[in-house]
């Protein structure tokens, strides 16, 4: 099924396959390939999800260049999820907030952890 999907997914990619310019982007690539393998949206659901938020960043004046391109990978995967009854937006703006203050407490050169997060609760279930 992966291999549909990076055939079927119109993404940056040489004559080996995928290519992906940060760590986070084979990241984000691998998660929805997993979703997807698992059973939690389809290819076609994915492919829907993927063209319109593509489609909303063109007509907002995004990228032509597809620079933008994971980020929009990002953003049909969440809206996907929130779609689907897996995530909320409070939820995923709470997680976002979290990791933005977690990169800012954490110091240079060093991975960012939602532990460095100074707001975090203790704990497993901190943001759920």
């Amino acid at each position: 099924m992966a291999a549909a999907l990076a055939a079927d997914t119109p993404i940056p990619r040489d004559a080996e396959g995928p290519i992906f310019a940060e760590p986070w982007q084979a990241q984000a690539f691998a998660l929805v390939v997993a979703l997807q393998n698992k059973g939690v949206f389809s290819a076609d659901e994915w492919a829907q999800a993927l063209g319109a938020e593509i489609r909303e960043a063109l007509a907002a004046g995004g990228c032509r260049d597809g620079s933008d391109y994971y980020e929009r990978w990002c953003e049909a995967l969440e809206h996907l999820l929130i779609a689907k009854g897996l995530a909320s937006h409070t939820s995923v703006d709470a997680l976002a907030a979290s990791w933005a203050r977690a990169a800012e407490a954490t110091p240079h050169g060093k991975p960012i952890r939602l532990e460095n997060d100074p707001l975090r609760p203790a704990g497993p279930t901190a943001i759920a």
